[in-house]
């Protein structure tokens, strides 16, 4: 293997869709194709959305189409104390702040106001952690391997919540670090999270972190027009390798890398053997001019 260092971190708030098999698969073929690492992280910070056997699913799904991750699978319930000592880092650095502010306090603004940055609004509440979005590098430019030149200020997009008020960490800190605990050189992800790069960013620049390439896709949508998604019913994949091959050739033509139809009944390794050697995400940039759908699902 190479230096590439790739992921998919999927939530298990409830089994895999049509939709994150899209995203695993890309993120896997990435990896296979540049000969690189591909890693499993179970981003299971919200325990309260996280049903019981819902990574246990996740896992049986991947093995079903065939995506095999190298090393163990990193569980983020089990990194803590690693966020406890980057949150510390950054409120030393003055970038990260306690707010006892709810979002029906600032519900008539676009983005949090930061008005807790030079001290608590109400003492004695419980309080979150929010990034001082407003200092550090802005705006944030990336060069994203799809979508190609991107500028965005976080500042426009509000101080982002580190630590929630009820002692669950949030996403953005988590994700940075293990990345980087990870050694984690390529994100290939959905197009919804495009603009959580900026905050991303101004924390890997604060912890001196390094910084990941990223690959934004396409994102699924239903008939409806809506994103396929847990939140909107999407049926759950299949967890047996008999049922996976249609979907997988049908998540091969979703990704526009024209698979061979009469690979559509072929056994996940064969179908995967091919995608690995073909794959080519240049092909997506035809899918930024018309939306994903799988009316199928």
């Amino acid at each position: 293997m190479n230096a590439y260092r790739g992921r998919f971190a999927p939530t298990p708030s409830g089994p895999l869709h049509f939709g994150s098999l899209v995203a695993a698969l890309a993120s896997f073929l990435d990896a296979r194709h540049a000969r690189g690492h591909w890693a499993l992280r179970i981003e299971d910070i919200d325990p309260p959305r996280c049903p019981p056997g819902a990574a246990d699913t996740i896992l049986r799904q991947l093995e079903a189409f065939g995506l095999h991750w190298d090393g163990r699978v990193r569980y983020q319930q089990d990194r803590g104390q690693a966020y406890a000592e980057a949150l510390k880092r950054l409120e030393a650095r003055g970038l990260a702040y306690p707010c006892s502010c709810s979002r029906k306090q600032w519900r008539e603004h676009p983005v949090y106001p930061g008005w807790c940055r030079d001290g608590l609004e109400e003492p004695g509440k419980p309080v979150a952690w929010r990034l001082r979005s407003d200092l550090g590098p802005r705006p944030i430019r990336w060069q994203d391997r799809l979508f190609g030149l991107q500028t965005l200020d976080p500042a426009a997009l509000g101080d982002v919540v580190l630590k929630r008020k009820d002692d669950l960490w949030a996403y953005q800190l988590a994700v940075v670090v293990d990345d980087a605990d990870q050694g984690i050189t390529e994100v290939v992800r959905g197009a919804d999270l495009l603009d959580n790069t900026p905050w991303q960013r101004q924390l890997q620049h604060a912890l001196g972190l390094p910084e990941p390439r990223y690959l934004h896709l396409p994102l699924i949508l239903g008939d409806d027009g809506q994103k396929l998604s847990k939140q909107n019913l999407a049926p759950p994949l299949p967890a047996t390798e008999p049922e996976a091959r249609p979907l997988l050739h049908r998540a091969l033509v979703a990704l526009d890398q024209a698979p061979p139809a009469e690979l559509a009944s072929a056994p996940a390794t064969e179908q995967l053997a091919w995608a690995i050697a073909h794959w080519d995400p240049t092909r997506l940039l035809a899918e930024l001019e018309r939306p994903l759908r799988d009316t199928a699902v």
